[in-house]
């Protein structure tokens, strides 16, 4: 039976910096978009809550992502593991029985 090595990330590290301080640009600029609104206080608040229900929501919808793809990918490994099994069982070579 082979093994297999682990699923390396596609992901590189500046690309997650990118998409660290691509989030913190856009919800920094949307904060001060709220903040400076000529609105009453009540609204500010509103969209405030707003925004971080927007927030919490992209990182549940993220970790589910995630979560989804690596279990795809440990049930692929397992299904992988199995046909190889399967084919190091069967001996090709063996004359069949009739």
């Amino acid at each position: 039976m082979t093994t297999n090595p682990p699923v390396k990330s596609a992901s590189t590290t500046i690309f997650l910096v990118q998409a660290a301080i691509s989030f913190l640009v856009s919800a920094a600029a949307v904060t001060v978009g709220i903040v400076y609104l000529p609105v009453e206080g009540w609204v500010r608040a509103f969209l405030a809550l707003g925004l971080l229900y927007v927030i919490t929501s992209t990182f549940t919808l993220a970790k589910c992502v995630r979560d989804r793809q690596e279990n795809q990918s440990l049930v692929g490994r397992v299904d992988q593991a199995r046909l190889d099994k399967l084919l190091a069982e069967q001996d090709l070579f063996a004359n069949p029985k009739l």
